[in-house]
C-alpha cells in the first residue's frame, strides 16, 4: 500500500509538471506544426517522469544511503557513536579471518551454479524444441520449479539432506550407496554442494525457457538449406543454432550471474553460512553482519565491493563476449 500511494503521488506529480511545462511553453502560442512537434518530443520524457521519480524515491535513496553508511561507524548497537571512520570498515572486512574463504565459496558457488544452470537449461531446450507426444504437459513439469520461491525450495533442501531424517540420506542406505548417515548440512564442501544443488534446480527452468524461446525464432529455412547441403549436426550446431542464439545465451548468463552472485536467501534457509563459514558467500556474509551482528556500516561497505564488482564484471563481460556484434549476420 506504502508503495501505491508513493506511485500514485509521482503520477500525480509527473503529471503536474507536464501540464505546467506544455502551457509555459504554449502559453500565448498559437498551435503550430513546431508547437506541435515539441509537444510530441516531451512526451516520452513526460510518461517516464513518474517511474525515474519512484526508482529515485525507492532505489536512488537507498543506495546513496548505503554509500554513506560505508564510510561510517554505523552500529544499531551504539547509535549515539555513529561516526564517520573513512577506510575502517574496508580494512575491518579484509582483516576478518575468514574473508579469503567467503570469497572462494563466493566464486564456487556462481561459477559452479550459472555453468549448471546453463549446460542442463540448453540440454532441456534443444529437447523441448523437438516434437513429442505430451510434450506441453512436460513444459509444464520442468519448468515448475521457477514458480517456487526461493524459501520453499530452501526447505525442500533443508528438509531432504537432514542428517538424522533427510529423505537422501534414507534413499542412499537402501541403495546400499552409503554404510551410515551423512551430516550433509555439518560438513565441510557437503554444505556448499547442497546449496549449489539447490541453486541450479531452481534456475534451470530460467535457461530453458529464454534458450527455447531463441531456438523457435530460427528461421525454418536455414536449417532446411543445412540439409540440402549436407551439413551435419554438429556444423549445424556451431554455425546455425549458436550464433542465432548468442544474444539471448550472453544476455541469459549475465543476468542469471548478478542474481547468483547477489543471492543469499537459500543459503540463509538452507545452512546459514555454516559449519563455520564454509558455506558462506558475500551477500549471505553481508546479512548476517547486517541483521546479525547490526553492523550496518560494515554490511555496506561490503555491498559497496559487491557493486563494484559486478559493475567490473559486466563491462568485462559484455566486451569479451562482443554483444554488439552478436546476432548481426550482415
Amino acid at each position: 500500500m506504502g508503495i501505491l500511494a508513493l506511485y500514485i503521488i509521482g503520477v500525480a506529480a509527473a503529471c503536474a509538471l507536464g501540464m505546467m511545462f506544455i502551457r509555459r511553453h504554449t502559453k500565448g502560442r498559437p498551435t503550430t506544426y513546431s508547437n506541435l512537434s515539441a509537444r510530441r518530443k516531451a512526451e516520452p520524457y513526460l510518461f517516464l517522469l513518474p517511474t525515474m521519480l519512484l526508482l529515485l524515491l525507492m532505489f536512488g535513496y537507498p543506495l546513496i544511503n548505503s554509500f554513506i553508511m560505508a564510510f561510517q561507524n554505523y552500529k544499531l548497537t551504539a547509535p549515539s557513536k555513529i561516526r564517520f571512520n573513512g577506510l575502517e570498515n574496508f580494512q575491518k572486512l579484509f582483516s576478518e579471518t575468514d574473508i579469503w574463504l567467503i570469497i572462494k565459496n563466493s566464486f564456487i558457488y556462481v561459477v559452479v551454479s550459472v555453468s549448471g544452470q546453463f549446460l542442463l537449461g540448453m540440454t532441456l531446450a534443444m529437447a523441448l524444441n523437438k516434437q513429442f507426444p505430451f510434450r506441453g504437459l512436460y513444459q509444464a513439469l520442468v519448468f515448475l520449479p521457477w514458480s517456487f520461491s526461493a524459501f520453499v525450495i530452501g526447505l525442500m533442501h533443508r528438509w531432504s539432506f537432514n542428517g538424522e531424517y533427510g529423505v537422501v540420506n534414507d534413499l542412499l542406505m537402501k541403495l546400499h550407496l552409503i554404510g551410515s548417515k551423512i551430516a550433509w548440512l555439518g560438513t565441510p564442501g557437503f554444505s556448499l554442494a547442497v546449496v549449489i544443488m539447490a541453486m541450479i534446480w531452481m534456475g534451470i527452468p530460467f535457461f530453458a525457457i529464454m534458450i527455447l524461446a531463441a531456438l523457435q525464432s530460427i528461421p525454418a529455412d536455414v536449417y532446411e538449406a543445412s540439409y540440402i547441403d549436407g551439413c551435419g549436426p554438429i556444423r549445424r550446431f556451431t554455425k546455425i543454432t549458436l550464433p542465432y542464439i548468442k544474444p539471448t545465451v550472453i544476455i541469459t548468463i549475465l543476468l542469471r550471474t548478478i542474481w547468483i552472485f547477489n543471492s543469499f536467501d537459500l543459503i540463509v534457509v538452507i545452512t546459514n553460512g555454516g559449519p563455520a563459514n564454509y558455506s558462506q558467500t558475500l551477500p549471505s556474509y553481508m546479512y548476517t553482519k547486517a541483521f546479525a551482528s547490526y553492523d550496518f556500516g560494515l554490511a555496506s561497505a561490503l555491498g559497496v565491493l559487491l557493486m563494484t564488482v559486478l559493475l567490473l564484471y559486466v563491462t568485462l563481460f559484455l566486451k569479451a563476449t562482443n554483444y554488439n556484434k552478436a546476432g548481426n549476420f550482415s
